[in-house]
């Protein structure tokens, strides 16, 4: 393989799924065109990321006025069955962790399903 063909593979470890979720987790009233941006996807994408996302139960939104807010689930597994064990919240806290530069972000705006805590303890 020449140095050319190299450069032109690329590759990330997160996935456009996970940036989407980092961004809602850090404000979760930002909007798609905003996350669309900040992601350097597409609104048209992002949008679909969101519906994958709802739809698998990781996330929800709620309409107020002519914005969505959304709420992350964090006590929703991870999808992919090498990942097993950790948990959403567990995810977020990791990629939203105050970097070495000594710059604060925000907290993982995260629930609990419904279901979670209206179950006895």
């Amino acid at each position: 393989m020449n140095d050319a063909t190299a450069a032109e593979r690329q590759w990330t470890f997160l996935t456009n799924h996970a940036r989407v979720l980092v961004q809602i987790a850090r404000d979760p009233g930002i909007r798609v065109r905003d996350i669309a941006t900040r992601c350097l996807l597409t609104e048209r994408a992002v949008q679909r990321i969101i519906t994958d996302l709802e739809q698998a139960g990781y996330l929800s939104h709620e309409r107020r006025g002519r914005t969505n807010h959304y709420s992350v689930l964090a006590s929703k597994q991870l999808r992919h069955p090498a990942d097993a064990g950790p948990t959403v919240a567990e995810l977020l806290a990791t990629l939203l962790q105050a970097p070495r530069d000594g710059q604060h972000h925000a907290v993982p705006a995260v629930q609990e399903p419904p279901s979670a805590s209206a179950r006895p303890a």
